[in-house]
């Protein structure tokens, strides 16, 4: 069931939406076909292609791990971050000692690929692992062309130029905090820097329950939300659940972005819901996706100018829902799990280019980058 709630605050009350059945299968019975038809004062449903051109093969014998991190940047230039420690020695052994077969070298940590898939920059290559986190999990490039990432699991966002020079770090090495530490975050998973306030959103994620704001400048503190725009409760044990009492609190908080109109989108994974807010927290609605966990691992904007469309990737379920943005109605769901074009191995991250094509990036097994080119053209 896939459930649609907002809250509208006025002092201390807030009143409930009732709920709302997306359209489409049960996820075990498997995505049906795109659904191309307009919703009512709407443009049609976006449907996509995948692009058995893209990526061009990677240089240097490289192979990817893991990929943690994809983002499409201004000028369509598209990044992306993996594991290369958890390569396993078979697979890379041109660099063992002495080496064991003439194959593979891992990639660098973090790649830039231009328009058509060739590789333009890199930062990090083997031999210099020791100089960065262990896992670089989300990458956002801003309106200021500085790229942003989380070492999560040392409990800090990093700020850097496009060349990779270290320009900022927010929070304590190796120190985790509660989910209402203005400084010590808990294994912070993804960023959105917003261009009319630059203010840096982080969903702080693994461990801690919140979304917590910083000036993106100087990395000073400004606010934190829990679920719902309530204060976060690292104590929360959730109860028996369901359509009429979903979680009070976010569970694995994992992916956010923001639209040109100034809401929030948070991609709250355990809870399989994305949460809208506005930028001051300020609870607006909720989609419950499908019971069970993981449908809701990271979220992203169509590309025309109202927006009018919502990606979310599903890493347990293995596909992409597509959702109007107004109303947070489900149009659309495609993708299955399994190797082949335009299959999934965990869709991890999203991200969309200028001209309205969808990228997801795949942790483990899929460890690739897919493209998807849009088929149905949206309002320019």
């Amino acid at each position: 069931m896939n459930v649609l709630r907002k809250r509208y605050a006025a002092g201390t009350l807030i009143a409930l939406m009732g709920l709302a059945v997306a359209c489409g299968p049960a996820p075990e019975e498997g995505p049906e076909a795109p659904d191309t038809s307009a919703a009512p004062d709407g443009a049609p449903t976006p449907t996509f292609e995948v692009d058995l051109d893209w990526p061009q093969p990677l240089p240097n014998d490289w192979i990817l791990s893991s990929i943690l991190g994809l983002f499409v940047d201004a000028g369509d230039e598209i990044w992306v971050s993996h594991r290369p420690e958890l390569l396993e020695p078979g697979e890379i052994g041109a660099i063992q000692d002495p080496p064991t077969a003439d194959c593979c070298v891992p990639a660098p940590l973090v790649l830039r690929f231009d328009s058509q898939g060739g590789v333009v920059d890199t930062w990090g290559s083997h031999e210099e692992w020791d100089e960065w986190p262990s896992v670089l999990h989300g990458l956002f490039v801003d309106h200021n062309d500085y790229v942003w990432t989380t070492a999560r699991d040392q409990h800090q966002v990093m700020k850097f130029t496009r060349a990779g020079e270290h320009v900022l770090t927010i929070g304590v090495f190796d120190e985790r905090g509660t989910s209402d530490d203005p400084e010590r975050m808990g294994r912070p998973a993804d960023i959105y820097v917003d261009p009319d306030t630059n203010e840096l959103f982080v969903v702080d994620g693994y461990v801690n329950r919140r979304v917590i704001v910083f000036d993106a400048d100087s990395g000073e503190y400004l606010r934190h939300w829990g679920a719902y725009g309530e204060a976060p409760d690292d104590d929360y044990e959730p109860g028996e659940g369901g359509p009429d009492d979903p979680p009070a609190q976010f569970s694995t908080v994992h992916g956010i972005t923001g639209s040109h109109d100034g809401l929030i989108y948070v991609a709250d994974r355990n809870n399989s819901r994305v949460q809208v807010f506005d930028r001051d927290g300020g609870f607006v609605m909720e989609r419950i996706l499908r019971e069970g966990s993981g449908a809701a691992f990271d979220v992203a904007l169509s590309h025309d100018p109202g927006q009018e469309f919502l990606y979310v990737a599903d890493g347990v379920e293995h596909q992409v829902w597509v959702l109007r943005r107004d109303g947070l109605e489900v149009l659309d769901r495609f993708g299955s799990e399994g190797t082949d074009p335009g299959q999934f191995g965990r869709p991890h991250n999203l991200s969309v280019d200028s001209q309205g094509n969808l990228y997801v990036a795949e942790a483990a097994p899929g460890r690739r980058v897919q493209r998807f080119l849009l088929q149905a053209p949206l309002t320019q």
